[in-house]
Parts: structure tokens; C-alpha cells; sequence
């Protein structure tokens, strides 16, 4: 035990100024930040990164004493995210996600974003069908708190009225937050609840769209079509794609937990979680979106052509956002 103490002081007295120095650079760049350095010590980093991380691999071959390893492997972790970390702003990190990061990841998706755009169509369809040929469905597919009293009981104008209401701007920013929370919940379900083999996600996505093709119908068997459409478009381009969005990064992860391949189930959802994740960071911006149209917009909008020009413009801004091939950026090479 001696002669290990003995070889352990030997070891540390040798390269211990190093270790000192190396911790001094980095104790002033996590503080003052690397611009803060002089040349020298820039210079000097990777060179002292490097023996220390040459001391702690001879410290494990000889077994020495356990707390210099912790501290080894402690001054070895930070020197290596200072040498090799990314050293981009808060500001350049949110440009990055937003130029580079989250279409890429939306584009990624597309396949399961298709099978979640596929079972939003099935839903409203089969519920507009319904509705159409059978009122008495309405109440099936429509809760009562999103109904707000326009049913098929409900006089052709007093659904007009609720097409062409402005509202109050108490209202209508209460009913923005409203609106937002409850799509979020959406959104947020279908994702959260991916990993159960997609069911939950699939059940979550058609039931959203038979709500949509339920409240299409009754304001089409009412003569009012056209006028529904802009009221809904103004808004529900944006609603429906997160939505969408969000039901394929469910997808994402159920389809690894449950097809996995060579890795294991969790490492195999851990990965798609990483690319789903940034997919769902996005969709709260979305919904932040769709929130404002529909709570605020919609209300203080009322020409029905103006709300089929804006959906028309929202529509063609995420789908050129999206999956429009740009030029590779200097901030691609920021990994």
C-alpha cells in the first residue's frame, strides 16, 4: 500500500503543474468565456488536453489511487468539450435551428408524415359523410366544449354569426390561449404517446380529423361551405400541419420501439427521439402561430376571400419552409 501511495505522489508531482494549468484555462473560459484567453493559452489547450488525457490513461494501467482518476477523468471531460465543443451564441443556435435544424428534420419525417396527413383525410372524410347523410352524428364526433352551441339544432343564422363575429380583444386573446393549450394537448399526446406502437398517435390523429370533417359538414348542410372553409383555412394550415407534424414524430418513435433492427429498443427510440424532439420544438412554434390566427386573425378578418388569401399565403410559406431545397449555409458547418 505504501509503495502505491509512493508511486501515486511520484506520478502527480511530475505532471500535476500541467494539470494546474490546464484547469486555470478552463476555469477562466467557463467563466469569462474563451474570448478571454490570450494566444498562448488557446495554443496551449489542446497540447495540455492531450496529457492529460495521456495521465489519465496510464493512471488506470497502473491502478492508481481512485481519486486521482476521478479527477483526471473530471479535468479531461471539461478540457474536451472546450477543444471540440460548439462555441455558437444562444443567437446563433436559434438561427440554426430555424435556417437548418428543424426543416431538416421535418424533411426526415415525410413519410410518416404522409401516413399521419393519411389518417387526418380518412377521418374528415368518413365523418363529413356521416354527418351529411345523418345529422344525428354530429354529436359523436363533436364534444360539447368545442361545439359551443353550433349544432345541427342551430338556425343557419346564428352559425353565420359565428363565422362574422369580432368578439372582444379580451375574448379574443383568451380565446387564443384557450385554442393553443388545447391543440398543444393534442400535438403533444400524439407525440408523447408514439412509443405505444403508434396506436395511441393513429387513434389521436383521425379522432382530430373526424372533429374536422364532422364541423365541415354541418356548416356545408347549412349552406355555408365557402364561408366555413375560410374561417377554418385562416387558421387550420398551420393548426393541422403541427398537428400532422406532430403525429408523424409519434410514428417516428413507435415504429423504432417496434422495429428496432439491429440496435437495441432503446437505443433505437432513443435516436428517433433526438430527430422527433426537434420536430416537436417546432410545432409549439406552429401552434404559437395558429393560435394567434385563430384566436385573433380570423376574428378580426372578415372577408372571406382575404381568409383563403392568407391560408393560400401561410400554406405556401411551410411548404417552401419545408421542403424547398436551399443552398448550404456557413452555419451547416456548426455541428
Amino acid at each position: 500500500m505504501d509503495e502505491l501511495r509512493l508511486k501515486s505522489y511520484r506520478f502527480r508531482a511530475e505532471r500535476e503543474a500541467d494539470w494546474r494549468r490546464l484547469e486555470a484555462v478552463l476555469a477562466r473560459a467557463e467563466g469569462r468565456g474563451a474570448a478571454s484567453l490570450s494566444d498562448e493559452q488557446l495554443l496551449a489547450a489542446p497540447v495540455l488536453y492531450r496529457a492529460a488525457l495521456s495521465s489519465l490513461s496510464v493512471a488506470r494501467a497502473t491502478s492508481l489511487d481512485q481519486g486521482l482518476i476521478d479527477y483526471l477523468e473530471s479535468l479531461c471531460a471539461r478540457a474536451y468539450f472546450f477543444v471540440y465543443g460548439a462555441r455558437s451564441t444562444l443567437v446563433e443556435r436559434i438561427v440554426r435551428f430555424f435556417a437548418r435544424d428543424w426543416p431538416n428534420a421535418v424533411r426526415s419525417l415525410w413519410r410518416e408524415t404522409l401516413v399521419s396527413f393519411g389518417l387526418t383525410v380518412a377521418g374528415a372524410v368518413s365523418a363529413y359523410i356521416l354527418v351529411t347523410r345523418d345529422p344525428d352524428w354530429y354529436g359523436a364526433f363533436m364534444p360539447d366544449y368545442l361545439a359551443q352551441g353550433r349544432g345541427p339544432a342551430a338556425s343557419t343564422a346564428a352559425l353565420r354569426a359565428t363565422l362574422f363575429d369580432k368578439g372582444h380583444g379580451h375574448d379574443l386573446s383568451a380565446m387564443a390561449t384557450y385554442l393553443f393549450t388545447h391543440n398543444a394537448s393534442i400535438a403533444l399526446f400524439a407525440f408523447a404517446l408514439g412509443f405505444a406502437l403508434c396506436v395511441p398517435t393513429a387513434l389521436l390523429v383521425t379522432g382530430n380529423g373526424l372533429m374536422l370533417g364532422a364541423f365541415v359538414a354541418l356548416f356545408v348542410t347549412h349552406g355555408l361551405g365557402l364561408e366555413v372553409g375560410g374561417w377554418l383555412a385562416i387558421h387550420g394550415v398551420t393548426e393541422l400541419s403541427a398537428i400532422i407534424l406532430a403525429g408523424a414524430a409519434g410514428f417516428r418513435i413507435g415504429t423504432a420501439t417496434a422495429f428496432p433492427g439491429e440496435r437495441t429498443r432503446l437505443d433505437a427510440a432513443t435516436e428517433a427521439g433526438r430527430r422527433s424532439g426537434v420536430v416537436m420544438a417546432g410545432v409549439l412554434v406552429m401552434l404559437l402561430c395558429a393560435g394567434a390566427l385563430e384566436g385573433v386573425g380570423r376574428q378580426v378578418i372578415q372577408s372571406t376571400p382575404i381568409r383563403y388569401a392568407l391560408a393560400g399565403a401561410t400554406a405556401s410559406l411551410w411548404i417552401v419552409y419545408f421542403y424547398f431545397p436551399r443552398a448550404r449555409s456557413r452555419l451547416d458547418g456548426h455541428r
